[in-house]
């Protein structure tokens, strides 16, 4: 798998991207460490060096120095990859409520390569500022996610809207708890604060 042309390909073309990476048959693993993982850690050194060097200063909200970066780039690391398997597990056992075939493979696929676009988003990081145009560029993978439902689930037409939602709000409840657990555990860590957040 050539990573960046899965990319361009799953953003660009992703009704015809779907029908191969439905012939691949991709194992859990290799969509994890092949694909995820290296796109995270591009989103980690531009949270560090965006947060590190740049940062944001707005009010009460000043981030800035190595601590932060720090602190951005294993958020935007951990964060992720935790939600992304959580998130295939689910997806996985909710299948059969959904007429759909359960397949951690293909359920990890569905999640890893419809995340696509919420992981090039936080590319963003390394202009702090930009960070919301970031996250906005996530909400693409919802359409991803509903063409994807088809190949690689078999999910029925007339299913597909609420397995998708109910799914895709997993992986955002997800990603605030992780993101939240994360926050506890590493601002105290580097001596920081987030500004309105008690500790």
């Amino acid at each position: 798998m050539n990573l960046i042309e899965r990319v361009k390909n799953i953003m660009l073309s992703p009704k015809s991207e779907w029908e191969k990476i439905d012939a691949e048959n991709l194992d859990m693993k290799i969509v994890i460490v092949s694909y995820v993982l290296p796109l995270t850690v591009v989103a980690a050194i531009c949270a560090f060096i965006g947060y590190g060097f740049i940062g944001i200063n707005v009010g009460m909200f000043k981030m800035r120095g190595i601590n932060w970066g720090i602190y951005y780039a294993l958020t935007a690391l951990i964060t992720p990859l935790i939600s992304v398997v959580i998130a295939a597990y689910v997806v996985d056992m909710l299948a059969p409520s959904f007429g759909s075939e359960k397949n951690i493979n293909k359920s990890a696929s569905l999640v890893g390569f419809s995340y696509t676009p919420a992981l090039v988003g936080s590319f963003l990081a390394i202009l702090p500022m930009l960070g919301i145009i970031g996250g906005l560029l996530g909400l693409y993978g919802i359409y991803l996610w509903y063409l994807g439902l088809g190949p690689m689930k078999g999910t029925p037409d007339d299913k597909k809207i609420v397995y998708m939602l109910v799914t895709i709000i997993i992986l955002i409840v997800t990603g605030i708890i992780v993101g939240g657990i994360l926050s506890r555990i590493l601002l105290p860590a580097f001596g920081l604060s987030m500004p309105g957040l008690s500790l």
